[in-house]
Formats: C-alpha cells, structure tokens, sequence
C-alpha cells in the first residue's frame, strides 16, 4: 500500500507526460490545440492526486475513471495535433502510447482500489 498519491508511479508518470507536453507545445501558435493538450495532460496527474484525498474509495475510483478519460482525450487530440502539423510525428506517437499505458496502469489501480476492504 501507499502512503501518498506521490508515492504511485501512475502519478509521477502522467507529471513527467504533462511536462513533456506542455514543453512540447510551448511554441505552438495553433492555441486552441496547444490549450486544450495542455489542459488534458495537466489533469493526468492533478485527478490522481485529487481523487486519492477524498475521503471514500468509490470517490477516489471516480476520479480515477475520470483521468482514463482525460487520457484517451489527449490521445485523440495528439492524432489531431499531428494531422495539423502541430506535434511532430514522434511525439504525438510517443505521447498517446504513454496515454495508454496510464490508462492501463490506472485500470490496474482502480481494481486493486475496489478489492479492498470497506469501499466506502
């Protein structure tokens, strides 16, 4: 077990993925993309930590479910960022292959979240 949602590899992963996004895109002049990737990778890792300070299991899964679906949003705005010519070809594949290993990861959290005892 855990003491703290920093402790958890699924965190510092989606922190080190918001910070190579936000690098990645800090030149960008197409805002609306940059903004948007920005927003969805920033909330990667903040939902992770909000989630693990609520005071119920089924909340912390919610949120956790929450961050699944910023992941597979970031991924879809990563295809579209290429195809706009926004992120190179390399970083848009590097960027959605770490979404869905997030994703995974997270999936794996939430079942071992909702095995444990009491998950109020």
């Amino acid at each position: 077990m855990y003491r703290s949602f920093e402790d958890l590899e699924v965190w510092k992963r989606g922190c080190r993925l918001a910070v190579e996004v936000c690098q990645a895109l800090a030149k960008s002049r197409v805002y609306f993309v940059r903004d948007q990737m920005q927003r969805a990778a920033l909330s990667i890792p903040s939902n992770i930590a909000e989630g693990s300070e609520r005071d119920s299991k089924l909340d912390y899964i919610r949120f956790l479910r929450i961050v699944k679906g910023s992941a597979a949003e970031l991924r879809t705005q990563c295809y579209i960022a290429f195809k706009l010519e926004v992120l190179n070809k390399s970083d848009a594949s590097r960027f959605s292959s770490e979404c869905k290993e997030i994703a995974s990861m997270l999936q794996g959290l939430i079942r071992s979240i909702g095995r444990t005892k009491s998950a109020t």
